[in-house]
């Protein structure tokens, strides 16, 4: 609950954010000189990009959240098997060993969005992000049904 606090709070200040510096734009468009026209329109379309990247964001979280739902439903969420250390954070060979069996899970059964999701799961605990979100993304085109994203 607490990320999801944090996220709407955090997409609450980008939308206030994008919409403080499109009336900028605006302002500088309704200057009417060309140089105020062209810086206008220039800031108008940070906004826009950053409008995109956050409901492209939002969606990525909605459809991952989906499909933890639907494992939770079956069972199958990958159990927390990893060790910690003292101050609660996640042991690096733990992490790296569990990482393991799921790869293996994974190359077992390349088109089950189920092992993908548990990869995905795992390459997060290994602190791989942009691996995380890869297989994820596959994860989600899998289950949809849809073409899988490039390596």
């Amino acid at each position: 609950m607490r990320a999801k606090i944090t996220y709407l709070v955090t997409a609450a200040v980008l939308v206030f954010y994008f919409v403080l510096v499109g009336s900028r734009g605006v302002m500088l468009i309704q200057s009417g000189t060309p140089v105020t026209i062209a810086f206008g329109i220039a800031v108008l379309i940070l906004p826009l990009i950053g409008l995109w990247f956050l409901w492209k964001n939002t969606q990525f979280v909605r459809r991952a959240n989906a499909l933890a739902a639907e494992l939770d439903a079956e069972g199958a969420l990958p159990v927390d098997e990893l060790k910690r250390t003292p101050s609660g954070r996640i042991d690096r060979d733990s992490a790296d060993e569990v990482f393991a069996k799921r790869k293996a899970e994974t190359e077992a059964a390349p088109d089950d969005w189920r092992t993908w999701f548990r990869l995905a799961v795992a390459y997060h605990d290994a602190r791989d992000t942009p691996r995380a979100r890869k297989a994820m993304q596959r994860a989600i085109a899998l289950h949809d049904g849809k073409p899988i994203p490039a390596a």
